[in-house]
């Protein structure tokens, strides 16, 4: 009998660790405008080139080429830039709060903000989205949504409208299709399949948007959802967000290397497509796609969003333990907001001054929006909603155990 050497593990390491320069060469990038777009009734098996190549639709000159190119006017495309930077402002304005014990935690989406941006534009109102942490974009894009709302949500005080009950970030608008954020990883993605099919049984014409992280791809919620919106074509778009690290584990942790996570939709017979999730114009092109052939009957759409996480998880992460701190500046894809700003440039119809004009309206916009939330309240001068709130919410009308709690309660 032959012998064999001793049987071993294989355990993925990132190309990079603090001190040591990153090699992103690991990172699959095609030519701007080089990779074909299908008509949105393609066979799932037919889309396994574009669930390994990556659409992209701006260059390095901030030039739209390409068949993912969309017809899209301008004005979108300011409002669209607007809403990054407000994204952007905002995150930072509440780790600012955060650090200033103002709120108990946060999760900024910082590098990533064109991807939950451009996606809200792609769809319509009565869809619903199903989102994580850091998909506050997708509400920051809004004109209906107050921060001064969203700010007293993550401050928990005496307006905050979820009144305490959810952790800061974990917000809840039905109104605005955004269903309420679960702590729990990957349990939004059969959920929004659900929701989906339950409106394909009603014959109405909503669709669905679930967001996951490339780390929870690993768990079990995901390939049951997949499963699910496979079997049944769900109207249902499954947005995985890679942004290249999940806490402190490189996205290889969670089986991306060597292969997609895009590549795992065409394998349970999901179209499936890897687009650049840092230019803005794939993004809004590759959602609209989506978003058509989920409201087509033509079955549900995987999308791998290729990021990076330019700061920390949380605020309780440090990244600084883990990977290089000039990461973001050396990422490949580079920054959405300067990808943006630099077409509408190149396209006359954006410039360095109303950039910067921009910038200071709605740093006061924001800054304003946070004065007025902390009026209300905030974790510094303890002004939480009433222990009595615990008891609203549940029944229409309160029983009378109930009743005789809050009274021993003294609330």
């Amino acid at each position: 009998m032959t012998p064999h050497t001793a049987l071993r593990l294989h355990v993925p390491e990132p190309t990079g660790r603090p001190g040591c320069s990153t090699d992103f060469s690991y990172l699959s990038i095609s030519p701007a405008g080089a990779v074909r777009k299908p008509p949105i009734d393609t066979a799932p098996a037919d889309t396994a080139d574009l669930a390994t190549s990556l659409v992209r639709v701006l260059d390095d000159d901030g030039k739209a080429c390409g068949p993912w190119a969309p017809a899209i006017h301008p004005e979108r495309l300011r409002r669209g830039l607007r809403a990054m930077m407000k994204t952007r402002i905002f995150d930072a304005r509440m780790l600012l709060a955060q650090r200033q014990k103002k709120l108990s935690f946060y999760m900024q989406c910082l590098g990533e903000e064109a991807i939950a941006v451009a996606h809200s534009m792609a769809l319509q109102d009565g869809d619903m989205c199903f989102p994580t942490y850091r998909q506050q974009g997708l509400l920051l894009a809004r004109d209906d949504i107050s921060m001064v709302e969203m700010i007293c949500q993550l401050m928990s005080n005496q307006r905050d409208p979820i009144k305490g009950r959810q952790l800061p970030v974990m917000y809840s608008y039905k109104r605005a299709g955004f269903f309420s954020i679960s702590g729990n990883l990957a349990t939004q993605v059969p959920q929004a399949v659900g929701w989906a099919m339950a409106s394909a049984i009603k014959g109405d014409t909503k669709i669905a948007s679930a967001w996951i992280g490339d780390g929870s791809t690993a768990e079990s919620d995901f390939h049951t959802a997949l499963t699910f919106a496979h079997v049944y074509r769900a109207p249902v778009i499954i947005n995985v967000v890679n942004n290249q690290w999940a806490i402190s584990t490189f996205q290889a942790i969670a089986g991306g290397e060597g292969t997609t996570f895009a590549q795992r939709g065409v394998g349970v017979g999901i179209a499936s497509l890897r687009v650049d999730g840092n230019d803005f114009l794939a993004v809004y092109a590759a959602s609209q796609w989506a978003a058509e052939r989920a409201r087509s009957n033509c079955g549900p759409t995987l999308i791998e969003w290729e990021t990076y996480r330019a700061g920390p998880h949380s605020t309780s992460d440090d990244p600084s333990k883990y990977r290089p701190a000039d990461d973001w500046q050396r990422f490949p894809l580079g920054d959405p907001i300067e990808r943006l700003k630099k077409h509408l440039i190149a396209i006359g119809e954006w410039s360095e001054a109303r950039h910067e004009a921009a910038q200071k309206e709605l740093e006061a916009e924001v800054i304003a929006a946070q004065k007025e939330a902390e009026r209300h309240g905030s974790l510094l001068d303890g002004r939480v909603p009433s222990a009595a709130t615990m008891f609203d919410d549940v029944y229409k009308d309160m029983p009378e155990h109930l009743r005789r709690q809050r009274q021993q309660l003294g609330v």
